[in-house]
């Protein structure tokens, strides 16, 4: 349930703070607001890849849960880039 959780908090700077574009992650721009968004979104995307070694660690899950968590990630991931990819594209 936590990576769960950090699944629906990654992208929640990007619909705050960034108007629901991506666009201003690859950007040097910066500003309060918008640092906060980069710094928020990587925290949550560390936070999704450290939930499952900690618990590997203290032994509450198995490490095929673990890799089950890291793939999930991965697929996120993918679909974020698409996400993004589409988003700079002007025929959408």
């Amino acid at each position: 349930m936590l990576s769960a959780l950090m699944y629906v908090l990654v992208p929640m700077p990007c619909l705050f703070f960034g108007g629901g574009s991506t666009q201003f992650l690859t950007s040097r721009d910066g500003g309060g607001w918008i640092d906060a968004a980069k710094f928020l979104t990587g925290a949550s995307a560390v936070g999704s890849i450290a939930i499952p070694i900690i618990l590997r660690h203290a032994h509450m899950i198995e490490t095929g849960a673990m890799w089950i968590e890291f793939t999930s990630f991965v697929i996120f991931v993918c679909t974020v880039m698409c996400f993004h990819r589409a988003s700079l594209e002007d025929e959408w």
